[in-house]
């Protein structure tokens, strides 16, 4: 059978490093990460913001507490997979037991931003947006009853 590829590139897909792959993983996962933790600290932030009027403040803190700390260990656990050796027989358990951890915080972080969303931040009966424009409002009536014509 024919093959279509070239020799030298035939011979490099062959040799295939298993850590270069493994980093190469690591590093776009770790950029997901940073994403996601961009947007709660986000989220978390408006939720401080509007505060105790949010119907779901305090749920809504806790739940995104937890994911920002997930992803904070699961950060840390990138940093220590990233430094194994998969070709060294020794670290592969190593590897394995971390990457079944990884896999677990990431599909629990998943399930917490799902509610999150679910309990959003959008949907709240008093966004903050309104609040500042009750405010503006209120203020403006308040100094036009005061002002005398």
């Amino acid at each position: 059978m024919a093959s279509i590829l070239p020799t030298g590139v035939r011979n490099m897909v062959k040799g295939l490093d298993a850590n270069r792959y493994a980093t190469k993983k690591t590093v776009a996962q770790g950029m997901l990460d940073i994403a996601l933790l961009t947007s709660n600290a986000s989220q978390l932030k408006y939720v401080l913001q509007v505060g105790q009027k949010h119907e779901f403040y305090t749920l809504l803190v806790v739940l995104i507490s937890i994911s920002i700390v997930l992803q904070l260990i699961v950060g840390l656990l990138f940093v220590v997979i990233g430094g194994l050796d998969l070709n060294d027989q020794e670290d592969q358990p190593s590897a394995l037991i971390l990457n079944d951890i990884i896999v677990i915080f990431i599909f629990v972080i998943s399930v917490l931003n799902i509610v999150i969303s679910a309990f959003g931040i959008e949907y709240s009966n008093s966004p903050l947006i309104l609040e500042r424009l009750k405010f503006i409002n209120t203020e403006y009536l308040r100094k036009l009853n005061t002002t005398t014509f």
